[in-house]
């Protein structure tokens, strides 16, 4: 997670700039399996603070870094016309 103006690392409450596969064992799943990542400035509440991104308070330069190199399924490769769609970041009413 990046400031949108700068691209440089934001400052905040809990000293987190990345959401990783080693994080994943302490973040609360949905009751589907699934984990939802709140990505927003503002805490979305103890309870949830394990999975939330902390967002500058304007706009965001999001990455996602992908270790996956190779072709074969599951894969983003080749690019654009891979079996696999990285998750959709979806706004939500405030």
């Amino acid at each position: 997670m990046y400031d949108g103006h700068t691209q440089l690392l934001i400052k905040n409450p809990i000293d987190r700039y990345l959401i990783n596969s080693p994080m994943l064992p302490k973040m609360k799943a949905n009751l589907d399996g699934s984990t939802t990542i709140y990505i927003q400035n503002k805490s979305p509440g103890a309870e949830l603070e394990s999975n939330w991104l902390p967002a500058p308070n304007g706009p965001i330069y999001l990455v996602m870094r992908l270790y996956w190199p190779k072709e074969t399924p599951p894969s983003i490769l080749p690019a654009g016309k891979g079996d696999w769609k990285p998750p959709p970041v979806i706004r939500t009413p405030k």
